[in-house]
């Protein structure tokens, strides 16, 4: 008993020096570990420790497992060997259990002021028939990475796949928040994996107060009670896993009071999935979008949002022990992904020097250590309608081929304050057209003149435009314009609406053009003659599906809902294609898809 004590004593010692010669080194050399695994060894049988005691993996040690009747195993970082050709017995398994704390509701124990954990296998009666003894290691140095992150008093949520280091993540945090921050931490350590088994926690949490929770299923309640009674500025918390824990750490943010914890899930994307979770990223819920909101998004009327705000404004997706992915805005993070857009994120790993580098996400380029903008967000490939972004199909060789060649250049240009740069066009025709837009979306308008490469350019000057393109219900009410196009003898030319197949079929029409002649276009334009103008917005929605995503990108396309009626006239235009539709889900948001050859 003398001689535990005296090595706990000596243990406390030597972690204080370690502190105070860690401070004086610089962060390239300040990682530094400590596993008590001589503490561990002491609880196993002898023929097993023996095997371990100078094993020269031995700094490699993940776990020990101890099953009945099967030969006990170790496990280290990339390899696993037997360590007794002899099976496990009874009397080996009741020697570790009698020299390791109590089992909890959880089947989990430590070793007094060690962070070691063994979990228990149960037979059908309760007894135990195997053991899993992981080995509890403090890594001082180990949040260098987000060291910035977690200065800035907001609230952090880790993610990653077991055995990658949260906990030892969250206790390094734990310690730097109290004793370099001087902050009120309180750790709520269900499992005692954080500060370890006992009543006195582990050095490595250095000046942070520790709440061990009776049973698992208590858990919520213990962190609404460090709130109330013990003042904390940080809580710590390990394995956030039910709803109920969901909901008490949204009331410890909503108190002011800074969080750091983990939580089941690999991905912020594994969190939107589990209805059980979501609540710490804000909550999902769906949302029915207006006619013109949908079209304008290019998404279905039936959305998923986000209902709040999250309960962690910063997330950090643990890769691997040395490369960890994070999301500074976990709310817009959180948007894109609902949307279908890869979220702006940057990757901080270490590298052989020690040195923190921060990549982009997108291209893995390194930036020097600092932090700096991401690059726009990039839809995803998903289709037409959930990007809202089409490819114009790419011409086949033709007679034509210089007159093509200038068709498929860019003709967006900044503003100009000289003469108008003129190019011919096939039949003489002065190109580009310069355009005045009013009341229409400037991004809508870019995005067709970059797909469809229609020689316009806009210009902000009326008196440098040839045309004015206009929304029509801005026309009606507002004279000036008008007065001021008829002054000037330009002509304005009117859209319906701020959509894609409006604002195209518009473009074309100013410019006389017949964007193809073909069998399916032909018959398109038969479809369409003697239709209102609903009837023939369908259609030109489903011409532009066919050519610009079906046809050349293989991709089944779904539509906006329509009536049976137009859903009829789309379902035609297609079998002109020669391709096959059908139509799914119910009124009023019943719509077609339609398929690749």
């Amino acid at each position: 008993m003398v001689s535990q004590n005296q090595r706990q004593l000596d243990q406390q010692n030597q972690f204080d020096q370690e502190t105070v010669n860690e401070t004086e080194k610089p962060l390239v050399q300040r990682m530094q570990v400590t596993d008590d695994l001589d503490a561990l060894l002491a609880t196993l049988p002898p023929k097993i420790s023996k095997q371990l005691s100078d094993h020269g993996s031995r700094g490699e040690l993940i776990e020990v497992v101890i099953d009945l009747g099967r030969k006990p195993e170790a496990r280290f970082a990339h390899h696993w060997e037997y360590l007794s050709e002899d099976p496990v017995t009874r009397e080996d398994i009741q020697f570790c259990s009698d020299r390791v704390g109590m089992f909890s509701g959880d089947n989990r124990a430590g070793i007094e002021r060690t962070l070691h954990r063994i979990s228990a296998m149960r037979n059908r009666t309760g007894e135990i028939i195997g053991l899993t003894c992981r080995i509890g290691r403090a890594v001082y140095g180990t949040i260098g990475m987000i060291r910035d992150l977690v200065e800035t008093g907001r609230s952090i949520l880790m993610l990653g796949r077991p055995g990658v280091g949260k906990t030892t993540a969250l206790r390094e945090i734990a310690r730097v928040l109290a004793d370099d921050l001087n902050k009120r931490v309180v750790i709520i350590d269900t499992s005692n994996e954080i500060a370890g088994d006992g009543d006195v926690p582990h050095p490595s949490i250095g000046r942070a107060r520790r709440m061990q929770v009776s049973s698992p299923e208590l858990q919520h309640q213990v962190m609404i009670e460090a709130v109330e009674n013990h003042m904390p500025e940080v809580i710590v918390i390990d394995e956030i896993g039910t709803e109920l824990e969901a909901l008490a750490a949204r009331t410890i943010a909503e108190r002011g009071v800074q969080l750091v914890g983990t939580a089941h899930g690999n991905r912020l994307d594994n969190l939107i999935k589990n209805p059980t979770l979501s609540d710490l990223i804000g909550g999902i819920q769906a949302v029915t979008l207006g006619d013109d909101e949908a079209r304008r998004r290019g998404s279905q009327k039936t959305v998923l949002e986000r209902k709040a705000l999250p309960t962690f404004d910063i997330a950090v997706e643990m890769l691997e022990r040395q490369r960890w992915v994070v999301h500074k805005e976990v709310s817009e993070t959180i948007d894109q992904l609902l949307r279908g857009h890869d979220p702006a994120t940057e990757v901080r790993a270490t590298n052989e020097q020690g040195e923190v580098e921060v990549y982009q996400q997108e291209n893995q380029s390194p930036m020097n250590g600092t932090t700096q903008l991401q690059n726009p967000v990039v839809p995803r490939p998903t289709g037409w309608r959930a990007s809202g972004q089409m490819t114009p199909v790419d011409s086949s060789p033709s007679p034509n081929a210089e007159f093509e060649k200038m068709l498929d250049q860019s003709w967006q240009q900044a503003e100009q304050d000289s003469n108008k740069v003129r190019t011919p066009g096939p039949n003489g025709e002065d190109w580009p057209v310069y355009l005045y837009p009013y009341g229409i979306s400037r991004n809508l308008l870019d995005q067709v003149l970059e797909l469809s490469k229609l020689p316009v350019v806009l210009t902000k000057d009326i008196d440098y435009a040839d045309a004015v393109l206009a929304l029509r219900s801005q026309v009606k009410n507002h004279s000036k314009l008008r007065q001021m196009a008829k002054t000037k003898e330009i002509p304005i030319h009117v859209v319906k609406s701020n959509t894609l197949p409006q604002i195209t079929r518009t473009l074309q029409r100013v410019l006389d053009m017949d964007p193809s002649n073909d069998e399916g276009l032909n018959n398109y334009q038969m479809l369409r003659e003697g239709r209102n103008e609903d009837e023939i917005e369908a259609l030109e929605e489903a011409r532009l599906a066919v050519e610009q995503i079906v046809i050349p990108k293989g991709q089944p396309v779904e539509l906006l809902p329509r009536p049976p009626k137009l859903r009829k006239m789309q379902h035609e235009l297609a079998e002109h294609y020669r391709l096959k539709s059908d139509s799914f889900g119910e009124e009023p948001n019943r719509r077609l898809r339609i398929y690749p050859a």
